[in-house]
């Protein structure tokens, strides 16, 4: 079922509810007025003819005979007179008698001086009057005819009016549900015309402020991070591509030639060699890629601890010392009160973090003629603050806005075996971590990248 027609409906089946809840008060309402009405004249008719019979202006035979006369034509009003001790002084129709009195009544009546009586279809009254210092009983009883027939066309008119009414209700429901959703039609037809070699298009946006301009707002802001999503995809699929298309053309170049003719048992060695240490700047490349992939895993979804930065800089400098005994690498404690060990430890995984220290210490040692890192701890504020500097050329304004680019390598590096991954990682698992990550860099003038992590 389409929106616009179980709208329809909704409102519909609700304001129906609420229609038909009001023609039944308005029908309630009028039938106890009705009521009402008719006790009102019963007792006036009563009243009078118990005054005629009671002061003997009229005898009993006649007063008995003009009821059966109008009986025949109209609905007469049939008055019967008690005496308090149930004695009988008078009555219409004795014989018809419609209330059809007993003492249990009369005593009632007595008590109550004035009660409501139903019988059937007839409508009556009981009350106590007083005539001449005595009270006698009266009781009075009719079919109200009219009023009857007026509540049955009140009804008719009422049934006709719902049934109109609701007609109409529906129709106009139906038109403004169709004209208030409208403009979702024009965001389903744009949206069916975007597929992945066409997210730049977007969903119109009418500016009225309402809930669909924050829908296609909405849909508008998922649309732009998947094309950069996608972008960033490609991207990242074409550079892999070619650095590893790289060494894998190093790699055959390498064997093919050895495999031409007969060559050195030495000439084979080298031959080995070459084709081994691009194998294993292969296996480098894809362990950055896959280092990066776990990187941009959700927080929750990585396991944390509680980490001295000091004790992981020991644990990853002696690695790194032990792949390049010529780099030098020195830690220096800059704390107010080095007795506290909160202020060097953070939460984390302690596999990422050491993966992206490890990459800003090898990239100073790489970069800088001496191969030295000086690795200084402090603390500011909330924060445990780690500067890794060198002594090497720096970087133009450049290189140090694109240093953090995925596979962005400087003018200086092209003696530096490298792939450009080790920023991009660093960053990735600095902010992973709710840390920061900036780089201090002018050229003659060293290198400088300051990580910031919240400590407990």
């Amino acid at each position: 079922m389409k929106i616009k027609t179980s709208l329809t409906l909704r409102n519909a089946l609700a304001t129906a509810a609420v229609f038909l809840l009001c023609l039944t008060l308005i029908y309630v309402i009028s039938d106890h007025n009705r009521t009402q009405t008719f006790s009102h004249d019963l007792k006036r008719e009563a009243i009078t003819k118990a005054h005629l019979f009671l002061n003997g202006r009229v005898d009993a035979s006649t007063m008995q005979s003009i009821y059966l006369n109008n009986r025949a034509f109209i609905d007469e009003v049939e008055v019967a007179v008690y005496t308090v001790d149930f004695d009988m002084l008078y009555h219409d129709a004795i014989d018809n008698d419609i209330i059809k009195e007993d003492r249990a009544m009369i005593n009632r009546i007595v008590r109550e001086r004035e009660i409501d009586i139903k019988s059937g279809k007839y409508q009556g009254i009981g009350l106590v009057y007083t005539h001449g210092g005595k009270d006698y009983v009266i009781t009075a009883a009719a079919y109200d005819g009219y009023g009857h027939k007026s509540q049955r066309a009140l009804l008719v008119t009422l049934i006709i009016l719902f049934i109109l009414g609701l007609t109409l209700l529906v129709a106009v429901g139906y038109i403004l549900a169709r004209l208030a959703l409208k403009p979702v039609k024009g965001i389903a037809e744009t949206a069916g015309r975007i597929t992945e070699a066409h997210l730049d298009q977007r969903l119109p946006v009418r500016k009225e402020n309402d809930e669909l301009d924050e829908l296609s707002m909405a849909f508008n802001a998922l649309l732009e991070r998947l094309e950069n999503s996608f972008a960033l995809q490609k991207n990242f699929v074409s550079n892999v591509s070619h650095e590893i298309k790289t060494p894998l053309a190093a790699i055959i170049a390498e064997l093919d030639l050895v495999l031409q003719k007969e060559r050195e048992p030495e000439q084979y060695k080298n031959a080995i060699k070459n084709a081994l240490n691009d194998a294993h700047g292969m296996t480098q490349l894809t362990e950055g890629l896959l280092n990066l992939a776990r990187a941009d895993y959700r927080p929750d979804k990585i396991k944390h601890e509680e980490i001295r930065i000091d004790e992981l800089l020991l644990d990853v400098v002696e690695t790194l010392f032990r792949g390049h005994p010529d780099y030098h690498m020195e830690i220096i404690l800059a704390l107010d009160n080095e007795d506290d060990d909160r202020l060097v430890t953070v939460t984390g995984n302690r596999y990422l973090l050491s993966v992206a220290l490890s990459n800003l210490i090898d990239n100073n040692c790489k970069y800088s003629d001496n191969h030295t890192s000086i690795i200084q701890i402090s603390t500011a504020d909330d924060n445990v603050v780690i500067r890794f500097s060198d002594t090497g050329k720096g970087m133009t304004e450049n290189e140090r806005d694109r240093i953090f680019n995925l596979f962005f390598r400087g003018e200086d590096s092209r003696n530096v075996k490298g792939y450009g991954i080790g920023m991009t990682l660093a960053l990735k698992i600095i902010r992973l971590h709710h840390g920061s990550l900036e780089v201090l860099s002018y050229p003659g003038e060293g290198t400088t990248f300051m990580v910031s992590l919240p400590h407990l």
